[in-house]
């Protein structure tokens, strides 16, 4: 590779960076991390979208997060078939390796699955569309407005906190009071992730939250009276 054309290799670029500035400055944290192992506090179940950075939200460095992302932040529901799926891979590594202290499930604003799961898919997207049917127990029976596409997005995350809780493991956990479950909503144009507080069943801004989210969780009642149970 040239000199000019690995100029214009923004990515290279970056990795270089990494390497001289930033490394240096964090090089005994790393090792540490390497000698001692790693000993996060917490999973934290994201969707895949560029605009969530988990550890830019949360102040977090290295070693602190456990991190899944998906489409969605969606989680699989508990069956025990024992068959190929990351997400809950990553859960029981969490729980049962990891021993996390708490769980965070972050939805987002303007999340694309929670609008494809109203709209639908290109045809060929075979996986994606049965993917997007964990979403099928959130959806609103509505045209998907701004304000529907919100109520789901938050809806969603607290179907996957009920999910979670039929994980035997994190049940075990909860239920021992050495885990907790974390529901927010990122609202990315405003900079302010909304908690789901189980107290008022209902988010709220964390400028103003009591805390930051906390289990088990009971079934989220709508203001319409609708009802999201297993």
């Amino acid at each position: 590779m040239t000199e000019d054309v690995a100029g214009a290799d923004e990515l290279l670029l970056r990795l270089r960076r990494f390497h001289s500035d930033y490394f240096p400055l964090h090089q005994q944290r790393f090792q540490d991390l390497v000698a001692q192992g790693q000993h996060p506090k917490t999973l934290f179940i994201g969707c895949s979208d560029s605009r969530v950075v988990p550890y830019l939200l949360t102040g977090a460095g290295p070693g602190e997060l456990f991190i899944v992302r998906n489409v969605g932040a969606f989680v699989p529901p508990y069956d025990g078939s024992h068959g190929l799926h990351g997400t809950t891979a990553a859960i029981e590594f969490a729980v049962l390796s990891l021993h996390v202290e708490r769980i965070i499930v972050c939805g987002h604003s303007h999340c694309g699955a929670i609008r494809a799961a109203y709209e639908g898919v290109p045809e060929e997207a075979v996986a994606l569309q049965a993917w997007l049917k964990l979403a099928t127990e959130a959806l609103l029976p509505v045209q998907a407005s701004p304000e529907a596409l919100r109520r789901t997005e938050q809806r969603v995350v607290v179907l996957q906190l009920e999910r979670l809780m039929a994980y035997p493991m994190v049940r075990r956990e909860v239920e021992k009071g050495t885990l907790t479950l974390h529901g927010w909503h990122y609202v990315i144009e405003d900079g302010e992730i909304h908690i789901f507080d189980v107290r008022q069943g209902s988010f709220v801004p964390a400028a103003i939250a009591s805390n930051s989210g906390t289990g088990p969780y009971q079934p989220y009642v709508e203001h319409d009276g609708q009802i999201i149970s297993d």
